[in-house]
């Protein structure tokens, strides 16, 4: 029997961030093993229109927690929402909901946290610091609290090349950025962002280095451990290979190939896609919960969940593979035929790139007024370009993470708890992975019915052809017009129909010559 799901049993759990990616991931693989466990608490920002109860429905009734429903029918009876803003001092948490958080809880897992790369950092701070440092608080008030689990990202000190496992100091401390963005104006704070995060690309990976700060300083005696995963994809075996309900990452790049938006992308070729399976990222976390726990270390451990040091891919590779299951599953309404160009790192084929999505985005949107609909692909397009951007920095380096505590707790488990919580990225089939992401982006994420493959497919060749046959057309024109205004393409147009002349005269005396 596995040692981890028995430890699981009866215990009450509070996460925050269920209801985004990781953490529905990691709810469903907890209900799913430990049937038994006691309850699970997630705090859930109000939404207006819907309960509190009806959120949960919503996430219950999704395909990633069919089996759960099979193994623990009464799920529903064990998730216990409390309605929180991670915006607000004390989370905006009632008393009743405080008493019973502080009286029940045993584990905590700090899933919340903002993602965007270009989040305010006044925004940064109040959800990747301050609502740390407030959680930590609350924690130390919980006398059955056996351990505190807080997940990072490998990328909280992307400045530098090799990381190990442990905690990196900031120029300025935590408590005084905190402090600072209680009565600092917000152009005060644009202003002084670029100093403040030094060589590091966002305010995302910033603050998620404050708060690794903070919870080493704060965390007093809770027994606490830090997790840090690199890029979060698809599930890779568990529930289920493929699922994924998010645009973050590669899912938003997948999703903008295969709909033919996406033609080219500045990256470095044989930089390392460090993308981890959302399920591997899940099964060390509650791995990692069971040995904080009962092994108590005495400093705060930290472990990475990458995949580059143990079973690396370039995004070469992986472009490769996206565009190869593409072609094979092509998505609906593709707006024209996708393809990938691994660019080099230059002002002009930037501006270049930049040019050739926006010149079609253009002329889509002017047929669009001309039919009497709403030009989109224009501000679409935008909203990709600027993604893109912000990803550059990421997939155009390689960084190496030690992974010395990750392969001590793989040693530590138990054959059985290794099968059931499987977190060794070497195991992992590159191939088999992306072409399981792909279909699941198409059908989880997008919605799209799979019986449709050969009516996309015929789009698919049918949009080719096209493609072939206006760069063919642009490029007689371009060269019409060079030849009319430069006497130096005139003369290598007429060289090369000469050599053309020239080869089939050669080729007609040779065949005559053998007959």
């Amino acid at each position: 029997m596995s040692m981890i799901a028995a430890f699981y049993s009866n215990k009450s759990i509070l996460i925050t961030g269920a209801t985004g990616f990781l953490g529905k991931v990691l709810m469903e693989k907890l209900f799913r093993t430990s049937p038994h466990l006691k309850v699970i608490y997630i705090l859930v920002r109000p939404k207006s229109g819907q309960t509190l109860q009806e959120r949960v429905f919503q996430i219950l009734n999704s395909k990633l927690f069919e089996k759960v429903k099979e193994v623990c029918p009464n799920v529903h009876e064990k998730i216990r929402p409390i309605s929180a803003d991670l915006n607000q001092r004390d989370f905006a948490i009632s008393k009743e909901d405080v008493q019973e958080l502080l009286s029940c809880t045993n584990i905590i897992f700090h899933c919340a946290a903002t993602v965007r790369f270009d989040a305010h950092l006044r925004e940064a701070v109040q959800l990747n610091v301050t609502a740390t440092q407030q959680l930590l608080l609350m924690a130390s008030q919980m006398p059955k609290l056996e351990a505190f689990i807080h997940i990072s990202t490998a990328f909280s000190n992307c400045n530098l090349s090799h990381i190990d496992e442990v905690i990196y100091p900031c120029p300025v401390e935590p408590r005084k950025i905190i402090d600072s963005m209680e009565w600092l104006d917000d152009s005060i704070i644009e202003e002084i962002t670029p100093k403040l995060i030094g060589d590091r690309p966002n305010t995302y990976t910033y603050t998620k280095a404050l708060g690794e700060i903070v919870v080493q300083q704060e965390s007093g005696n809770l027994n606490v451990a830090i997790v840090r995963p690199s890029i979060v994809g698809a599930t890779w075996q568990e529930p289920f290979p493929g699922w994924v309900d998010n645009l973050n990452g590669p899912s938003g790049l997948i999703i903008a190939t295969g709909k033919g938006f996406l033609r080219s992308i500045k990256a470095t070729p044989t930089a390392v896609a460090d993308v981890i399976p959302v399920d591997t990222v899940v099964n060390l976390t509650i791995a990692v919960g069971w040995y904080t726990a009962v092994h108590r270390p005495k400093s705060t451990l930290i472990y990475h969940s990458t995949s580059g040091n143990l079973n690396p891919c370039n995004w070469y590779k992986m472009g490769l593979q996206v565009l190869a299951t593409i072609e094979k599953i092509p998505f609906e309404s593709a707006f024209r035929r996708p393809n990938a160009d691994f660019t080099t790192n230059n002002f002009t084929t930037h501006y270049w790139n930049t040019v050739s999505h926006r010149v079609p985005a253009i002329i889509y949107d002017f047929y669009l007024r001309l039919t009497g609909r709403k030009p989109r692909m224009l501000k679409l397009m935008n909203r990709l370009l600027k993604t893109i951007s912000m990803l550059e920095y990421f997939i155009n380096h390689s960084w190496e993470w030690s992974t010395n505590n990750t392969e001590m707790l793989l040693s530590e488990l138990s054959p059985e708890d290794q099968r059931v919580f499987n977190f060794d990225v070497r195991q992992l089939n590159w191939l088999e992975y992306i072409e399981n992401y792909v279909l699941g982006v198409k059908k989880y994420l997008l919605k799209e019915d799979l019986a449709g493959i050969p009516k996309a497919k015929q789009h698919l060749r049918r949009l080719r052809n096209i493609h072939y046959l206006f760069n063919t057309a642009l490029f007689l024109i371009i060269w019409r017009l060079l030849i009319a205004r430069s006497q130096m393409a005139r003369n290598v147009w007429f060289f090369i129909v000469s050599f053309c002349y020239k080869f089939i005269s050669y080729f007609r005396a040779s065949s005559t010559l053998k007959v």
